[in-house]
Protein backbone atom coordinates (compact mmCIF):
# COMPACT_ATOMS: atom_id res chain seq x y z
CA UNK A 1 0.00 0.00 0.00
CA UNK A 2 1.37 3.38 -1.02
CA UNK A 3 2.37 5.65 1.85
CA UNK A 4 0.91 9.15 1.90
CA UNK A 5 2.29 12.08 3.86
CA UNK A 6 1.54 15.73 4.47
CA UNK A 7 3.79 18.45 5.86
CA UNK A 8 2.58 20.76 8.60
CA UNK A 9 4.40 24.02 9.30
CA UNK A 10 4.13 26.43 12.21
CA UNK A 11 5.74 29.69 11.10
CA UNK A 12 6.20 31.77 14.24
CA UNK A 13 7.91 34.99 15.18
CA UNK A 14 10.85 33.21 16.83
CA UNK A 15 10.98 29.72 15.32
CA UNK A 16 9.69 27.83 12.31
CA UNK A 17 8.63 24.28 13.09
CA UNK A 18 7.84 21.75 10.40
CA UNK A 19 6.83 18.11 10.55
CA UNK A 20 6.17 15.25 8.19
CA UNK A 21 2.84 13.61 9.12
CA UNK A 22 1.34 10.31 8.07
CA UNK A 23 -2.27 10.61 6.89
CA UNK A 24 -3.51 9.32 10.25
CA UNK A 25 -1.95 12.42 11.82
CA UNK A 26 1.09 10.66 13.28
CA UNK A 27 4.23 12.79 13.25
CA UNK A 28 7.03 10.98 11.44
CA UNK A 29 9.78 13.61 11.62
CA UNK A 30 10.10 17.13 13.07
CA UNK A 31 12.51 19.97 12.35
CA UNK A 32 12.94 23.46 13.80
CA UNK A 33 14.96 26.52 12.83
CA UNK A 34 15.09 30.14 13.98
CA UNK A 35 12.81 32.35 11.90
CA UNK A 36 15.47 35.02 11.38
CA UNK A 37 15.27 37.83 8.87
CA UNK A 38 14.65 35.59 5.84
CA UNK A 39 11.72 33.44 6.94
CA UNK A 40 10.78 32.34 3.42
CA UNK A 41 14.25 30.89 2.81
CA UNK A 42 14.21 29.14 6.18
CA UNK A 43 10.79 27.73 5.33
CA UNK A 44 12.09 26.39 2.00
CA UNK A 45 15.09 24.81 3.71
CA UNK A 46 12.85 22.93 6.13
CA UNK A 47 10.42 21.88 3.41
CA UNK A 48 13.30 20.66 1.23
CA UNK A 49 14.65 18.55 4.06
CA UNK A 50 11.28 16.96 4.80
CA UNK A 51 9.94 16.53 1.27
CA UNK A 52 13.03 15.40 -0.65
CA UNK A 53 13.16 11.84 0.77
CA UNK A 54 9.40 11.45 0.10
CA UNK A 55 9.00 13.44 -3.09
CA UNK A 56 6.32 11.15 -4.59
CA UNK A 57 4.48 10.52 -1.34
CA UNK A 58 3.85 14.04 0.02
CA UNK A 59 0.31 15.11 -0.85
CA UNK A 60 0.26 18.67 0.39
CA UNK A 61 1.62 21.33 2.73
CA UNK A 62 -0.32 23.11 5.46
CA UNK A 63 1.17 26.32 6.83
CA UNK A 64 0.20 28.03 10.06
CA UNK A 65 1.59 31.55 10.19
CA UNK A 66 1.61 34.25 12.85
CA UNK A 67 -0.42 37.12 11.47
CA UNK A 68 -3.56 38.15 9.66
CA UNK A 69 -4.18 35.68 6.84
CA UNK A 70 -6.35 35.69 3.73
CA UNK A 71 -6.95 31.94 3.91
CA UNK A 72 -8.77 31.71 0.57
CA UNK A 73 -5.90 33.20 -1.42
CA UNK A 74 -3.13 32.03 0.95
CA UNK A 75 -1.77 35.53 1.51
CA UNK A 76 -0.18 36.83 4.71
CA UNK A 77 -1.94 40.19 4.88
CA UNK A 78 0.20 41.45 7.74
CA UNK A 79 2.36 39.75 10.36
CA UNK A 80 3.18 42.16 13.21
CA UNK A 81 6.09 40.01 14.39
CA UNK A 82 7.35 38.83 10.95
CA UNK A 83 7.13 41.85 8.68
CA UNK A 84 9.22 40.10 6.02
CA UNK A 85 6.08 38.07 5.22
CA UNK A 86 3.71 41.04 4.88
CA UNK A 87 1.84 40.66 1.60
CA UNK A 88 3.53 37.36 0.68
CA UNK A 89 1.33 34.82 -1.10
CA UNK A 90 2.54 31.67 0.63
CA UNK A 91 0.07 29.48 -1.21
CA UNK A 92 1.47 30.61 -4.54
CA UNK A 93 5.16 30.73 -3.55
CA UNK A 94 5.21 27.33 -1.88
CA UNK A 95 2.81 25.68 -4.32
CA UNK A 96 4.86 26.80 -7.31
CA UNK A 97 8.10 25.53 -5.80
CA UNK A 98 6.82 22.10 -4.75
CA UNK A 99 3.92 21.47 -7.11
CA UNK A 100 1.62 20.55 -4.24
CA UNK A 101 -1.67 21.76 -2.74
CA UNK A 102 -0.96 24.37 -0.06
CA UNK A 103 -3.29 25.61 2.69
CA UNK A 104 -2.52 28.68 4.80
CA UNK A 105 -4.07 29.56 8.14
CA UNK A 106 -3.37 31.80 11.12
CA UNK A 107 -1.10 30.00 13.58
CA UNK A 108 -3.40 30.19 16.59
CA UNK A 109 -6.39 29.07 14.52
CA UNK A 110 -4.33 26.08 13.38
CA UNK A 111 -3.31 25.36 16.97
CA UNK A 112 -6.98 25.43 18.02
CA UNK A 113 -7.76 22.95 15.25
CA UNK A 114 -4.89 20.74 16.37
CA UNK A 115 -6.07 20.78 19.99
CA UNK A 116 -9.65 20.03 18.89
CA UNK A 117 -8.64 17.02 16.83
CA UNK A 118 -5.84 15.58 18.93
CA UNK A 119 -5.35 17.51 22.16
CA UNK A 120 -7.00 19.26 25.09
CA UNK A 121 -9.97 20.40 23.00
CA UNK A 122 -11.29 16.91 22.28
CA UNK A 123 -13.60 17.03 25.27
CA UNK A 124 -15.07 20.46 24.53
CA UNK A 125 -17.48 21.60 21.86
CA UNK A 126 -16.87 25.29 22.54
CA UNK A 127 -13.49 26.70 23.53
CA UNK A 128 -11.08 29.54 22.91
CA UNK A 129 -7.39 28.78 22.57
CA UNK A 130 -4.71 31.35 23.37
CA UNK A 131 -1.14 30.95 22.16
CA UNK A 132 1.27 32.62 24.55
CA UNK A 133 4.68 33.15 23.03
CA UNK A 134 6.44 35.90 21.09
CA UNK A 135 2.97 37.41 20.72
CA UNK A 136 -0.52 36.38 21.81
CA UNK A 137 -2.78 34.64 19.32
CA UNK A 138 -6.26 33.17 19.45
CA UNK A 139 -8.46 30.52 17.89
CA UNK A 140 -12.16 29.94 18.51
CA UNK A 141 -14.03 26.63 18.26
CA UNK A 142 -17.84 26.72 18.42
CA UNK A 143 -20.00 23.60 18.22
CA UNK A 144 -16.95 21.52 17.36
CA UNK A 145 -15.96 23.69 14.39
CA UNK A 146 -13.14 26.19 14.03
CA UNK A 147 -14.59 29.63 13.38
CA UNK A 148 -13.11 31.14 10.19
CA UNK A 149 -12.39 34.49 11.84
CA UNK A 150 -9.18 36.43 12.48
CA UNK A 151 -9.35 35.90 16.28
CA UNK A 152 -6.48 38.38 16.75
CA UNK A 153 -7.04 38.35 20.50
CA UNK A 154 -3.51 39.59 21.17
CA UNK A 155 -4.47 42.85 19.49
CA UNK A 156 -7.49 43.45 21.68
CA UNK A 157 -6.77 46.72 23.45
CA UNK A 158 -6.86 46.38 27.24
CA UNK A 159 -5.55 49.89 27.97
CA UNK A 160 -7.08 52.94 26.32
CA UNK A 161 -3.95 55.01 26.99
CA UNK A 162 -1.42 52.21 26.57
CA UNK A 163 1.78 52.19 24.52
CA UNK A 164 1.70 51.85 20.73
CA UNK A 165 1.71 48.34 19.27
CA UNK A 166 3.41 47.37 15.97
CA UNK A 167 -0.07 46.51 14.68
CA UNK A 168 -1.07 50.19 14.83
CA UNK A 169 -3.32 49.92 17.88
CA UNK A 170 -2.44 50.99 21.43
CA UNK A 171 -2.54 49.07 24.69
CA UNK A 172 -2.82 45.64 23.04
CA UNK A 173 -3.00 42.52 25.19
CA UNK A 174 0.28 41.17 23.86
CA UNK A 175 2.09 44.35 24.95
CA UNK A 176 1.40 43.19 28.51
CA UNK A 177 1.12 39.40 28.45
CA UNK A 178 3.52 38.04 25.79
CA UNK A 179 7.05 36.73 26.16
CA UNK A 180 8.24 39.82 24.28
CA UNK A 181 6.60 42.04 26.90
CA UNK A 182 7.95 40.02 29.82
CA UNK A 183 11.50 40.13 28.48
CA UNK A 184 11.28 43.82 27.58
CA UNK A 185 10.02 44.75 31.03
CA UNK A 186 12.71 42.69 32.77
CA UNK A 187 15.53 44.20 30.71
CA UNK A 188 14.20 47.74 31.22
CA UNK A 189 13.98 47.29 34.99
CA UNK A 190 17.49 45.83 35.29
CA UNK A 191 18.88 48.64 33.13
CA UNK A 192 17.22 51.14 35.48
CA UNK A 193 19.10 49.58 38.38
CA UNK A 194 16.52 47.22 39.87
CA UNK A 195 18.09 44.46 41.93
CA UNK A 196 17.88 41.11 40.15
CA UNK A 197 19.97 38.01 39.56
CA UNK A 198 19.07 38.38 35.89
CA UNK A 199 22.02 40.74 35.51
CA UNK A 200 24.30 37.74 36.03
CA UNK A 201 22.72 35.65 33.28
CA UNK A 202 24.54 35.26 29.93
CA UNK A 203 27.66 36.96 31.32
CA UNK A 204 25.71 40.15 31.86
CA UNK A 205 24.37 40.40 28.30
CA UNK A 206 20.79 41.43 29.07
CA UNK A 207 19.75 41.14 25.45
CA UNK A 208 20.14 37.37 25.55
CA UNK A 209 17.64 36.98 28.41
CA UNK A 210 14.68 34.72 27.61
CA UNK A 211 11.30 34.23 29.24
CA UNK A 212 12.61 30.87 30.49
CA UNK A 213 15.48 32.69 32.21
CA UNK A 214 13.03 34.98 33.95
CA UNK A 215 10.98 32.05 35.20
CA UNK A 216 14.14 30.29 36.36
CA UNK A 217 15.15 33.42 38.27
CA UNK A 218 11.67 33.64 39.77
CA UNK A 219 11.95 30.06 41.02
CA UNK A 220 15.25 31.01 42.65
CA UNK A 221 13.45 33.75 44.58
CA UNK A 222 14.20 36.76 42.36
CA UNK A 223 11.62 39.37 43.39
CA UNK A 224 11.78 41.36 40.16
CA UNK A 225 11.19 38.27 37.99
CA UNK A 226 8.26 37.17 40.14
CA UNK A 227 6.69 40.62 39.98
CA UNK A 228 7.06 40.84 36.20
CA UNK A 229 5.54 37.39 35.63
CA UNK A 230 2.59 38.13 37.91
CA UNK A 231 1.96 41.53 36.31
CA UNK A 232 2.00 39.89 32.87
CA UNK A 233 -0.42 37.32 34.23
CA UNK A 234 -2.76 40.08 35.40
CA UNK A 235 -2.74 41.50 31.87
CA UNK A 236 -3.57 38.07 30.48
CA UNK A 237 -6.37 37.79 33.02
CA UNK A 238 -7.96 40.99 31.70
CA UNK A 239 -7.98 39.44 28.24
CA UNK A 240 -9.37 36.11 29.47
CA UNK A 241 -12.19 37.89 31.30
CA UNK A 242 -13.24 39.60 28.06
CA UNK A 243 -13.08 36.28 26.18
CA UNK A 244 -15.28 34.63 28.79
CA UNK A 245 -17.78 37.50 28.68
CA UNK A 246 -17.96 37.47 24.87
CA UNK A 247 -17.90 33.75 24.01
CA UNK A 248 -19.00 32.03 27.25
CA UNK A 249 -16.85 29.03 26.29
CA UNK A 250 -16.67 25.71 28.08
CA UNK A 251 -12.90 26.11 28.23
CA UNK A 252 -10.03 28.47 27.62
CA UNK A 253 -7.04 26.43 26.48
CA UNK A 254 -3.61 28.01 26.99
CA UNK A 255 -0.74 27.02 24.71
CA UNK A 256 2.82 28.21 24.11
CA UNK A 257 6.04 28.39 26.04
CA UNK A 258 4.76 30.73 28.73
CA UNK A 259 2.43 28.12 30.23
CA UNK A 260 5.58 26.61 31.74
CA UNK A 261 5.25 29.41 34.31
CA UNK A 262 1.74 28.28 35.25
CA UNK A 263 2.23 28.62 39.01
CA UNK A 264 3.04 32.35 38.70
CA UNK A 265 1.97 33.76 35.36
CA UNK A 266 -1.16 31.69 34.67
CA UNK A 267 -2.37 31.55 38.26
CA UNK A 268 -2.17 35.35 38.39
CA UNK A 269 -4.21 35.44 35.16
CA UNK A 270 -6.90 33.14 36.54
CA UNK A 271 -7.16 35.22 39.71
CA UNK A 272 -7.52 38.46 37.74
CA UNK A 273 -10.01 36.97 35.29
CA UNK A 274 -12.15 35.73 38.18
CA UNK A 275 -12.47 39.33 39.42
CA UNK A 276 -13.41 40.78 36.04
CA UNK A 277 -15.53 38.20 34.21
CA UNK A 278 -19.23 37.80 34.84
CA UNK A 279 -19.41 35.39 37.77
CA UNK A 280 -22.12 33.24 36.19
CA UNK A 281 -19.97 32.71 33.09
CA UNK A 282 -16.60 32.35 34.80
CA UNK A 283 -18.00 29.66 37.07
CA UNK A 284 -18.68 27.46 34.04
CA UNK A 285 -15.33 27.81 32.27
CA UNK A 286 -12.31 25.54 32.64
CA UNK A 287 -8.87 27.10 32.09
CA UNK A 288 -6.58 24.29 31.01
CA UNK A 289 -3.17 23.82 29.38
CA UNK A 290 -2.61 22.56 25.86
CA UNK A 291 -1.71 18.89 25.71
CA UNK A 292 0.00 19.11 22.30
CA UNK A 293 2.44 21.84 23.31
CA UNK A 294 4.64 22.95 20.42
CA UNK A 295 2.99 20.35 18.17
CA UNK A 296 -0.44 22.04 18.22
CA UNK A 297 0.25 24.38 15.29
CA UNK A 298 1.94 21.83 13.07
CA UNK A 299 -0.78 19.28 13.83
CA UNK A 300 -3.53 21.72 12.91
CA UNK A 301 -1.63 22.81 9.80
CA UNK A 302 -1.27 19.20 8.64
CA UNK A 303 -5.00 18.62 9.13
CA UNK A 304 -5.77 21.54 6.83
CA UNK A 305 -4.58 19.19 4.08
CA UNK A 306 -5.74 15.89 5.58
CA UNK A 307 -9.21 17.29 6.20
CA UNK A 308 -9.38 18.53 2.62
CA UNK A 309 -8.97 14.92 1.48
CA UNK A 310 -5.78 15.30 -0.56
CA UNK A 311 -5.49 12.31 -2.89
Amino acid sequence: MEKKYVIGVDLGGTNIRAALHAFDGTIVKKLKERTGKKPLQVLFNLLDALSSPHAKEVRGIGIAVAGLVDRDRGIVVVSPNIHALDGVNLKEEVGKRYGLPVAVENDANAAALGEKLAGAGRGYGDFVLLTLGTGVGGGVVVRDRLLPVAAEIGHMSINLDGPPCPCGNVGCLELYASATAIIGNAVAEVEKGSVSILKDFHNGNLYKITAEDIYKAALEGDTLSRTILREAGKGLGVGIASIVNIFSPEAVILAGGLIGAWNMYVEAAIKEASKRALKELFGKVSIVPSTLGDDAGITGAAHLIIGAGAA
